[in-house]
């Protein structure tokens, strides 16, 4: 939802944020189905951790976004740049080790 007085850097931000918070959560849903097949086919998985820093994140961005979404300004900007900063921890620390 972007606000009527947004600019146009704000509501390509918003977006932006918005589809990398679509696919944290796609990668989230993702680590937890391979933990869960995995163990139950007798093949290590991703690991607890692992899976509960995916899910966690995910959560921390859908929030975020929601402030980005519902606010205006410099909270609207902040809400977005939780959302990369957020994903690029879990890339940083979970995949490339």
């Amino acid at each position: 939802m972007s606000g009527a007085g947004a600019g146009a850097g704000l509501r390509f931000l918003r977006g932006l944020s918005g589809i990398v918070t679509a696919g944290l959560l796609v990668l989230a849903i993702g680590v937890g189905v391979t933990q869960y097949l995995g163990q139950s086919r007798g093949y290590p998985g991703p690991g607890a951790l692992s899976v509960t820093v995916h899910i966690v994140a995910a959560v921390v961005a859908i929030a975020a976004q929601r402030i980005a979404d519902h606010r205006r300004g410099f909270t609207a900007f902040l809400g977005a740049t939780v959302v990369f900063v957020v994903t690029g921890l879990v890339l940083w620390t979970q995949w490339w080790q």
